[in-house]
């Protein structure tokens, strides 16, 4: 089976069930940015493996590859389509799992007393990457469900995962034993 096939050389593509619209289409720009997100944390993932001190959020960041898949299902699938039944969705216990995720890893952390800049090691860089390019990828979901019908757990889910995208910089920087630069704003 070829990887190509020609059906998006005219600037359109095909929603999963439900026709085809314009690359450009908000759509396709929402799920864009999540299959983006993916991508990074995909690299953010290949990083924290080089050092064993951050190993314990490989698990977190592969369930969330994973969820951010049912992300882009769901984008890529309008409510009306008859498929969108079929497809995987996410449920409240994945926004739970963010909570705790982001709870444990606080606890484990120095207080924030102002702003910090991100940055610091490679691994945290890359985390507060996908954090930025998460953010994006929630806007324009919402700017998306102005014009269709989303479930709501998307933006919620998007909304936690920046939330515990930062906190896991964090926590890569506080193992690795890299300060964190706080914001002087002078």
């Amino acid at each position: 089976m070829k990887i190509y096939t020609k059906t998006g050389d005219a600037g359109e593509t095909s929603l999963f069930g439900a026709g085809r619209v314009p690359k450009d289409h908000r759509r396709v720009e929402a799920y864009g940015a999540a299959d983006e997100l993916n991508s990074l944390i995909g690299f953010a993932i290949a990083e924290i493996r080089a050092d064993e001190r951050a190993q314990e959020l490989v698990p977190v960041l592969e369930r969330t590859q994973d969820r951010l898949f049912v992300v882009g299902s769901m984008l890529a699938t309008p409510q009306d389509a008859a498929l969108y039944a079929r497809i995987p969705r996410l449920v409240e216990e994945d926004i739970i799992f963010l909570e705790v995720t982001i709870d444990r890893l606080s606890l484990r952390l120095p207080h924030l007393h102002s702003f910090i800049l991100p940055g610091g090691s490679r691994a945290a860089s890359l985390l507060q990457v996908a954090r930025t390019v998460c953010r994006r990828a929630e806007r324009a979901i919402v700017a998306l469900g102005r014009d269709t019908a989303l479930d709501p757990l998307i933006v919620q889910y998007m909304n936690r995962l920046s939330d515990a995208l930062f906190e896991m910089a964090r926590f890569v920087n506080h193992q690795f034993g890299v300060t964190e630069v706080a914001w002087r704003g002078r």
